[in-house]
């Protein structure tokens, strides 16, 4: 009650906070991951274990693709390359004064980063032992940091940057964010450092990550009178606009002619 009486950027700033702890409750889908993991389902196994022989198999014939697949997965796709991308995000976000988008932003990369180290502790899966190993990789293993980090930050960039992209040129990026996520989770299993259910559970968590925060800032919009739009457009559609953050400009509803105005309308 007290947030509700304190306004809209109360209510958003509280359920921001929240977000976090709300994104075990969203993320469903890597629950069942984690449960299935934990079990030692025999049928996942011989999964795990066929395309880790199978890959592990190519790298050691074709040693002259590991080096590329270790540049992609240890520069261009790496962890800290993502999350620098965010950053700058925020910062323009910011010069261009969408403070609450900015905050999202930030707060989604934060709380996947710190949620999927929680994981990693709380699973202590170890990465697979192969013979002749072409790469190494510190901690635990499940969930794969890179396939989450991947997903995360590429969905804030979506989603945050769709709005100022022209329609007709939003399949590029969105084809990007795809090849992106699909091309870290493949280096890492090809590489050797992690199981596919790994890269499988990264994927499911940070999808669940940035699904808590977007509904989070969906919930911010309705507060404040903003109709709520499709993926497709961005989370904030205005960003495109001078003014991010402008009051929204509806007219008031006003009852039908004959009718007199109830006590919401006075």
């Amino acid at each position: 009650m007290l947030v509700r009486h304190a306004g809209p950027d109360a209510t958003f700033g509280a359920r921001l906070l929240l977000a976090a702890a709300a994104t075990a409750l969203a993320a469903v889908p890597f629950a069942l991951a984690l449960v299935v993991v934990e079990s030692q389902w025999a049928p996942l196994h011989r999964l795990d274990r066929g395309a880790a022989d199978r890959l592990h198999a190519a790298a050691l014939a074709h040693p002259d693709r590991v080096g590329l697949l270790r540049v992609f997965s240890d520069r261009v796709w790496d962890p800290v390359t993502m999350r620098l991308l965010v950053a700058v995000l925020v910062a323009w976000l910011v010069s261009r004064r969408a403070w609450r988008l900015a905050a999202w932003a930030a707060v989604t990369a934060v709380a996947g980063g710190l949620i999927g180290l929680l994981a990693k502790s709380a699973v202590e899966r170890a990465r697979p032992h192969l013979p002749d190993p072409v790469a190494h990789a510190p901690g635990f293993s499940f969930p794969s940091g890179h396939a989450m980090t991947a997903t995360t930050s590429c969905a804030v960039l979506l989603l945050a940057l769709l709005p100022v992209i022209p329609r007709v040129w939003r399949p590029l990026p969105w084809a990007a964010a795809l090849v992106t996520v699909v091309g870290v989770g493949y280096t890492r299993v090809a590489l050797g450092v992690h199981w596919v259910s790994d890269v499988v559970g990264g994927w499911l968590l940070g999808l669940g990550v940035v699904t808590a925060t977007a509904l989070v800032f969906e919930a911010w919009r309705s507060d404040t009178g903003r109709c709520r739009g499709a993926v497709a457009d961005g989370l904030e559609p205005e960003l495109a606009g001078p003014d991010p953050e402008a009051p929204p400009t509806d007219p008031p509803h006003l009852p039908p002619v004959g009718q007199a105005p109830t006590s919401s309308s006075r």
